[in-house]
């Protein structure tokens, strides 16, 4: 192990099938210690069997996430003592270190269905706290830098996502409408299903239920819910969809897109800002209501959009994101 400062990164997420925070802090962690010049990085987690090779593992139970993050982080930090802590949404109170802070999005602020009204009240009252509390804060696109402008007045680092090679193509039988992400309004799923519908697929949904009501009415549409599926289940699902089909109605980035194209699928979105600041012209873009016609137009284009989304998904690796992050590891700690 390196003898530098002292990074610790907050990896609660990790085996804790929560999707996006889940699959952001694997991939940061996976990447992190090819890039991190002399810093020693390290894990808090609940699953130290989760943590890369190279990265310390610090085991930090929690029976409450409230509890967690008012009491039993802050006193891990103070025994630890980094130079430096990573966190992801919100910063502990006491914190007893300069932190960076990461948002993925700010649909809680957008949207008043994405979380329960308890949930909503917290993060609208911790995460502004955080972010201008934090020495440093990430954004995981234009968009969500921008978002965090606007709403906050700070200033915030653009780090993308990366996509994981677990993603690439395959064999592609043509056959099912795929939607990835967790069951809830904010992702639109009805529309999903209406335009596999009407273009005659089935549709697959890979991701974990959030509104059970929304998840009995695709099921007596007649899609077919996966609930949250392993890495290596999710790239067989994606090599073996007609398209992918994302009518969000807002996003932070939009992962789902670049690992689609990077497995060779077409992607049809809806035209949200952060998805075509990701996908780019490398997908079909068409409003929830004229769906089915953006899947006919991926379906009699796949052979060019295939190939487009290939060489867009190049643009987004773990490596860059981890480099981007580092440097503002080092910019707090006046490395630079």
């Amino acid at each position: 192990m390196s003898s530098g400062p002292l990074v610790v990164v907050d990896a609660d997420a990790l085996g804790r099938q929560r999707t996006g925070d889940e699959t952001y802090v694997e991939g940061l962690l996976g990447a992190l210690t090819a890039v991190a010049d002399g810093l020693r990085i390290a894990a808090v987690t609940r699953r130290p069997d989760l943590v890369p090779a190279g990265v310390e593992p610090i085991r930090l139970s929690a029976r409450s996430q409230e509890l967690r993050m008012a009491v039993a982080l802050p006193r891990l930090l103070r025994r630890v003592r980094p130079a430096l802590a990573h966190f992801l949404h919100v910063v502990p109170p006491r914190c007893p270190c300069p932190a960076v802070l990461t948002i993925q999005d700010l649909s809680f602020e957008r949207d008043p269905s994405v979380l329960r009204p308890w949930e909503r009240l917290v993060f609208r009252r911790f995460v502004p706290w955080s972010v201008r509390r934090a020495a440093k804060v990430l954004a995981i696109s234009e968009r969500t830098k921008a978002d965090v402008a606007e709403l906050y007045g700070v200033s915030a680092v653009v780090t993308p996502l990366g996509v994981d090679p677990s993603f690439a193509p395959g064999a592609a039988p043509d056959s099912y409408v795929l939607l990835v992400g967790s069951v809830e309004p904010r992702k639109n799923p009805l529309a999903a299903a209406a335009a596999a519908r009407e273009v005659g697929r089935p549709l697959v949904v890979a991701g974990p239920v959030r509104d059970e009501a929304l998840a009995r009415e695709l099921r007596a549409g007649g899609a077919d819910l996966r609930g949250y599926v392993s890495k290596d289940e999710l790239a067989r699902l994606y090599r073996g969809a007609a398209c992918l089909v994302f009518p969000s109605r807002y996003e932070g980035f939009g992962l789902p897109l670049v690992e689609a194209m990077a497995s060779g699928t077409p992607v049809v979105a809806a035209p949200d800002a952060a998805l075509r600041e990701v996908a780019g012209d490398a997908a079909v873009f068409a409003e929830p209501a004229v769906l089915a016609d953006g899947v006919r137009r991926a379906l009699a284009e796949r052979e060019r959009l295939a190939a487009a989304g290939l060489e867009r998904a190049r643009r987004f690796t773990w490596e860059e994101t981890a480099r981007r992050t580092v440097a503002v590891y080092r910019e707090v700690l006046g490395l630079e």
